[in-house]
């Protein structure tokens, strides 16, 4: 048993130091952080000064250097989420950075300005729905990891052992993770969504759980981060679990999504849907070799499920995509396209359904994880699909939830809360559940990649397009649109610095953070519309004769448009962009 992190702590503040007094049952141990020297050390509880202002906290985030110097980052609310086998699960809610400094006289004003733009940053991560944590249990690792480890494995403490694709927190957790005597006050944070149900079929009740773990390699917005890095890392790679509990019986079923593995961009340009540009000075294969030799040791076997469309902009990345993964010439990688939008066009989901059949075979083949009651591990899953549309968010969390309803009815019936005739669509309640919950992680994905909840929930949740989804759609578009082009550029530079892939260094000229735009990016949208009111007037408003009103309306009109093409034409310098991370190494 991993040695566990501590759930309690209370943080005594005096003006020279931190203390963080572990208050689980017999505990004695002290954490203290020097606000001066910045030295952590363990300590005793008599350590801490009557004279110091105490609170709760329930975790430890980690520590950052900004221009003012060092912040602590405290979790200061929690909510339990349920129970997996026994151990409390928490998001967390609430955050709290609080500086070691007492004071941010010693800056100029610039700093200053610097500085507060580096903590709204951080809370800008901070505020992004879906921290998870678990003092007890290890969240980083599906359970056929965990069943599949050594002894000496399973004595390290939780911070150790982590899979570190998945800890959020671990940059901030740096100084920690170099200390071993520290680790216990150290809880590793995942990001994603996670949702614990307890439900009942045929008066059996049983725990079901969906655990998505979003990968911080390569972590960033909708459209400034898109297929991988050099060292193979793709962009929104989630790796998603579906765990059973039934007297005793664990069962988990995983799966994965993550973008088109090779190089390739779609910066934001103003248009509504910028066109995909693949990358020809990078090479291609050595990023996928990559990619798929990491997959392949992490889940076996590989089904490589592309909803992309096969014409129009997306077509070439379907073809690449194809063409790749038949030079790689790996017979445990498969590559399976279904146009999304084609065949499932004019509200035909149920077309859906040649999909699954077309997988079958290969799901049948990989199966999944199952231990009995007495700890023996009767199945294991030997293969993974990896879903991807463009985003990998709404269609690929459709069909992911339709496979996983596959693996479930076997799961029930495997272990006896399913008779053998029975189909799990048949069970209303568990159906309700199901749906919602496989919606809920849609929009948990969606919002922390693209800026919004997902689109086509409305299937996911009913099991049938509607028209007010439609509408839901569209309203969700048009949000994503405005924050894709116009607020995004911060959000990645909110990533970038919470991650650590841009560590503030006070030396360092900053003044790239207060760049202003030149005269005409205000000036051709604020010409753009006086010109457009202007023609609207003249419409409403007609002059003496009708020619002279069309006169006016053309002129107007076409001041309207030329603005309107000279900002689309240069969409990419109207855009909000990310100031932190240089473009060369985003892509």
């Amino acid at each position: 048993m991993a040695a566990a992190a501590y759930e309690n702590l209370k943080l005594h503040t005096t003006p020279e130091k931190f203390y963080f007094e572990a208050c689980d049952n017999g505990c004695n141990d002290v954490l203290t952080i020097d606000r001066v020297s910045n030295e952590i050390t363990l300590g005793v509880k008599k350590d801490v000064p009557p004279s110091a202002v105490t609170r709760s906290v329930y975790g430890i985030m980690g520590t950052i250097r900004l221009v003012a110097g060092m912040y602590l980052i405290v979790i200061t609310k929690k909510q339990k989420v349920g129970e997996l086998f026994s151990h409390s699960v928490w998001k967390a809610t609430d955050f709290n950075i609080i500086s070691y400094k007492k004071t941010v006289l010693h800056l100029t004003e610039m700093q200053m300005l610097d500085n507060k733009t580096f903590l709204a940053m951080l809370n800008n991560v901070l505020n992004t729905d879906g921290f998870y944590f678990s003092a007890t249990y290890d969240l980083t690792h599906t359970l056929q990891r965990l069943a599949n480890t050594s002894p000496e494995f399973q004595e390290m403490t939780l911070l150790e052992r982590a899979d570190q694709r998945f800890v959020w927190n671990g940059y901030l957790l740096r100084e920690f993770a170099a200390q071993p005597e520290l680790h216990r006050f150290a809880v590793p944070v995942i990001h994603g969504f996670i949702i614990v149900k307890h439900c009942s079929i045929n008066g059996k009740y049983f725990d079901w759980t969906v655990l998505s773990r979003r990968s911080c390699f390569r972590a960033g917005v909708r459209y400034y981060v898109r297929g991988i890095d050099s060292e193979g890392h793709a962009a929104n790679f989630v790796e998603t679990e579906q765990i059973v509990q039934y007297n005793g019986y664990k069962a988990s079923f995983v799966q994965t999504r993550g973008s088109i593995p090779f190089f390739w961009s779609q910066r934001p340009n103003l248009r509504y849907k910028p066109k995909p540009q693949i990358s020809k000075s990078m090479n291609h294969m050595d990023g996928f070799q990559r990619h798929f030799d990491s997959q392949l040791i992490s889940y076996g076997k590989q089904v490589i499920i592309n909803l992309v469309d096969q014409k129009g902009p997306e077509k070439s990345l379907e073809q690449v995509f194809s063409k790749m993964t038949a030079s790689l010439g790996n017979g445990m990688v498969k590559y399976c396209a279904f146009d999304f939008h084609k065949e499932c066009s004019r509200m035909r989901w149920d077309r859906l359904q040649i999909l699954l059949d077309r997988v079958a075979d290969q799901q049948d083949e990989f199966g999944y994880f199952l231990v009995d009651p007495e700890g023996k591990m009767i199945l294991q899953q030997d293969g993974t699909f990896r879903t991807n549309c463009i985003d990998c968010l709404d269609r690929t969390n459709v069909v992911q939830s339709l496979i996983a309803r596959r693996s479930i009815q076997s799961q029930l019936q495997r272990i006896g809360v399913l008779h053998v005739s029975q189909r799990i669509d048949e069970q209303a309640e568990f159906e309700k559940i199901y749906k919602n919950s496989w919606a809920d992680n849609a929009n948990a994905c969606a919002k922390q990649y693209a800026g919004t909840g997902a689109l086509k929930t409305d299937f996911t949740r009913t099991g049938k397009r509607t028209k007010w989804g439609l509408v839901m759609d569209g309203w969700n578009s048009m949000i994503r649109y405005y924050k894709n082009n116009f607020s995004d550029g911060f959000r990645q530079d909110s990533i970038d610095l919470f991650l650590g892939n841009y560590v503030v260094d006070e030396a360092d000229n900053l003044a790239f953070l207060h760049d202003q735009k030149e005269w005409r990016f205000l000036a051709l949208p604020i010409i753009m519309v006086v010109a457009f009111s202007m023609c609207i007037i003249c419409l409403l408003m007609a002059g003496d004769t009708w020619t002279e009103t069309l006169a006016y309306v053309l002129f107007w009109g076409s001041a309207s448009f030329g603005t309107a093409a000279i900002i689309l034409f240069n969409g990419k310098e109207f855009v909000d962009a990310p100031r932190l991370v240089q473009k060369e190494k985003m892509d």
